[in-house]
């Protein structure tokens, strides 16, 4: 399903709506094999479908912002998973990468503990058995899924926590990872004095970018995961910080254009 999930993002990343035969054939499976898989997809809140039609529009803010670059998030998961030991409790926070990261240790079977305070990524993962699930009280916030506030990092002050996981929205040379939401800045801020070992997943696009307040503290992180297209000048000021930098490759695809007899023209990403 992890292959064909990849190539499903992919096509939906570039077109507004496709048919259901459509995608079959560009992904190269049968339409049952497909809908088993849509029907996962849509449960998770990723994709939404109508009339034969699968699309992004109406599914929640991360399952489309799941979409994007869901190639690249995967591998960052799949590579942070590997710092994680056997029966640690990890604290993960909201993001589409964060996301990923919980379903990968569910699937990696560790006896791990997720603390967090995303609904999404609690739902995200509730399907499956080898995980165990904290979800963190607080201010509801219904467009990003997740709790904040001081009640949020009250309740984390209950557990001892081995290592956090957060998102961000932008980078900045001068004053390291940014967010955009101030509640959920001064939340993280809260969480990540539980431990003593914080690490950012993104991917590269977000070090072209810039939120509006200072997410986390630079002196406050172990290590960022993201990949090997992040500027030489970002990955050097996060080195001489002490920061250590995992990267995972990117694989190169190019856009085509596939033309089916009565339909509009579909992008999608060929690997070389």
């Amino acid at each position: 399903m992890k292959d064909r999930a990849v190539r499903i993002m992919g096509v939906l990343a570039n077109n507004k709506s496709i048919k259901v035969n459509m995608l079959a054939e560009l992904i190269s499976v049968s339409q049952v094999t497909l809908r088993k898989d849509l029907d996962d997809l849509e449960k998770h809140g990723i994709i939404r479908r109508m009339h034969g039609c699968i699309s992004l529009d109406g599914a929640n803010n991360i399952g489309k912002r799941l979409a994007f670059n869901y190639s690249i998030k995967r591998r960052i998961a799949l590579e942070a998973v590997q710092i994680i030991g056997e029966g640690e409790t990890v604290m993960v926070e909201s993001g589409s990468c964060c996301a990923l990261l919980a379903e990968e240790l569910a699937l990696a079977r560790k006896n791990v503990t997720i603390i967090t305070n995303s609904l999404f990524i609690a739902n995200f993962i509730s399907d499956q058995p080898c995980i165990k699930i904290i979800l963190l009280g607080g201010c509801f916030r219904p467009e990003s899924q997740m709790v904040t506030g001081s009640m949020t990092t009250i309740c984390a002050q209950k557990f001892y926590i081995d290592k956090f996981f957060i998102g961000v929205d932008g980078f900045a040379a001068e004053q390291g990872f940014t967010g955009r939401d101030i509640l959920r800045v001064e939340t993280i801020a809260g969480l990540a004095g539980r431990t003593n070992k914080v690490f950012v997943l993104t991917e590269s696009a977000k070090f072209l970018r810039r939120g509006t307040y200072n997410l986390i503290k630079m002196d406050k992180l172990t290590g960022v995961f993201t990949d090997d297209k992040i500027p030489k000048a970002a990955e050097t000021v996060l080195i001489n910080k002490n920061i250590i930098v995992h990267k995972v490759p990117v694989v190169e695809e190019k856009l085509r254009w596939r033309r089916m007899p009565g339909y509009p023209p579909i992008l999608y990403k060929e690997r070389e």
